[in-house]
């Protein structure tokens, strides 16, 4: 498959079937789309067997693609009804592996210094946490109310220890049923930045948007299962230019169709050969747009109202 830097499953699907001509769908892939209204498109894919895994390079399980467009200028009504369909995708994942009154750990991955990355720590601070309430002052809940703890770890440039290792002794303590985890993530398209969620209960592994990744956090590492919910926050330099120069082969083959070398050059020979230019001299920067700061507070409030409604 293509080598583009992308966190997203749907991304990986798509190009895996470009690159392969495939008119049907991946061996091993399931996918469907649902239209809720004009700006936001629910995009399923489910990961079934080996081949599947494979191909796309991801483990099996579901993985939930929403795109919101136009977030840019969403005012709060939209970004209600974003958030509600947050809620809707979180709450089916976390029926499929834990009972309503099942305690959850939320976790929120990334530096709350860094904007791209904060996302993270700024959901945390908008969660509803339970954990405390029930164990001191119980006769302010309902009785069947969930107990909810969260916590944001940090990097490990700040702490010096490993994001799983901070987990493990916060779940043997707390021993909650399921682990949800927000972090930002790369993408392939520029399009989808701090435009998009991907929800997936198959865990993470952090840092690896950013080609700086850390040891997973899944069932196998955590001892319980993780829905991680995933933003994306930056593209890949390289991705950027391979596709401006797309446009400029575009605009020179309809100009000049006898240039060889622009025919035969095809998208992933692009991509390659300005990485490799870029690398080498650390010009392969992973960009972000210059609306990051609101975007960010936007995304932060539809994932933290998502959470809040689903677990509780």
């Amino acid at each position: 498959m293509y080598n583009f830097r992308t966190d997203l499953a749907l991304e990986r699907r798509d190009l895996y079937k470009k690159a392969n001509n495939l008119k049907e769908e991946i061996d091993g892939i399931e996918a469907k789309e649902e239209k809720i209204n004009d700006n936001i498109i629910v995009s399923r894919v489910e990961v079934i067997n080996e081949n599947g895994e494979n191909a796309i390079g991801k483990p099996k399980g579901s993985y939930i693609t929403i795109d919101f467009k136009n977030l840019k200028i969403a005012h709060e009504e939209e970004i209600q009804m974003a958030s509600e369909i947050v809620t809707k995708e979180l709450s089916q994942l976390l029926a499929k592996h834990i009972q309503k009154t099942d305690s959850i750990l939320v976790v929120g991955l990334g530096n709350i210094y860094v904007t791209p990355d904060a996302l993270g720590p700024k959901v945390i601070n908008e969660i509803d946490i339970t954990r405390h309430l029930l164990e001191y002052m119980p006769e302010v809940l309902d009785k069947d109310t969930r107990e909810v703890s969260a916590i944001s770890p940090g990097v490990l440039g700040t702490t010096g220890i490993e994001t799983l290792e901070i987990l493990k002794g916060i779940i043997d303590n707390v021993k909650p049923k399921l682990v949800i985890v927000i972090d930002a993530l790369a993408s392939r398209s520029i399009e989808r930045i701090s435009s998009s969620v991907q929800l997936a209960d198959t865990g993470i592994v952090p840092g690896a948007g950013v080609d700086n990744a850390r040891k997973e956090l899944t069932i196998a590492t955590l001892g319980v299962p993780v829905i991680a919910i995933g933003i994306p926050t930056v593209v890949e330099a390289a991705t950027i230019a391979a596709d401006s120069l797309t446009l400029l082969i575009q605009k020179v083959q309809n100009e000049a169709q006898s240039n060889e070398f622009l025919n035969q050059l095809q998208e992933e020979d692009k991509y390659t050969l300005i990485k490799e230019v870029l690398t080498p001299e650390e010009y392969n920067f992973i960009v972000t747009p210059k609306e990051i700061d609101s975007l960010i507070e936007k995304m932060k409030d539809i994932i933290a109202r998502g959470i809040n409604f689903a677990v509780n």
